[in-house]
């Protein structure tokens, strides 16, 4: 009589580099989180800071059909009430090259943009993603935090008084930065999505944040 298999916990692990080729590693059993260690290009860090100085409010989405893993993503009208300022044409190329990698690691045939303005934290509490995948970038300000494995007893998730106390266990994103967030809904990562927030900005500042969703 075969004795029972028991199944075993996965290491959990993220991975981190300077170059884009770290998001590949996204793709990997147990990874819950690619950080590509980017910094941003100078014109495109002013155009951002730029753009907050200016205080005007910015929440866009847009639903992008992938048509071919060549083509070009339709960002046109993207932040166009910013399209004078110094900068943006190559922050509209920066967006561009970053949904048109995030497409083909994927294979995604339908992406959701969303680039935001936001003078608060969006979700101020730990959490864990229920989609598949998703990238996150700031342009200007403060980026997201996250927990490594452990720092956080997931069943305690959303419970103030149960997230970490001690600074030193709250890692931190860096402006320009490059995100690939694994979530629970990613085929065997269920149970195992990356712990993250989003920081509440300091009085008087704010944010320009970048999200891609695999839709499809």
């Amino acid at each position: 009589m075969l004795a029972p298999s028991l199944k075993l916990r996965p290491v959990i692990a993220q991975v981190q580099g300077e170059t884009p080729k770290v998001l590949t590693g996204i793709l990997d059993d147990g990874v819950n989180l690619a950080l590509w260690q980017r910094q941003l290009p100078a014109h495109i860090a002013d155009f951002g800071r730029l753009l907050l100085s200016l205080n005007e409010p910015l929440a866009e989405s847009l639903s992008l059909e992938m048509a071919s893993d060549d083509a070009e993503p339709n960002l046109h009208g993207l932040a166009s009430g910013f399209s004078d300022l110094e900068g943006y044409e190559g922050f509209i190329a920066d967006v561009s090259w970053l949904v048109s990698a995030f497409a083909c690691l994927l294979g995604a045939q339908r992406i959701g943009l969303r680039l935001r303005v936001l003078d608060k934290a969006m979700c101020p509490r730990f959490h864990v993603d229920h989609v598949p995948v998703r990238l996150i970038t700031t342009y200007a300000g403060i980026g997201s935090q996250w927990l490594k494995e452990g720092a956080m007893d997931r069943c305690q998730l959303g419970k103030p008084d149960a997230e970490p106390q001690d600074d030193s266990l709250i890692q931190q994103i860096t402006s320009g930065e490059v995100a690939m967030l694994k979530g629970e809904k990613w085929h065997g990562n269920e149970g195992f999505g990356l712990i993250h927030r989003s920081p509440q900005p300091a009085p008087g500042e704010r944010r320009l944040i970048l999200t891609l969703d695999w839709l499809s």
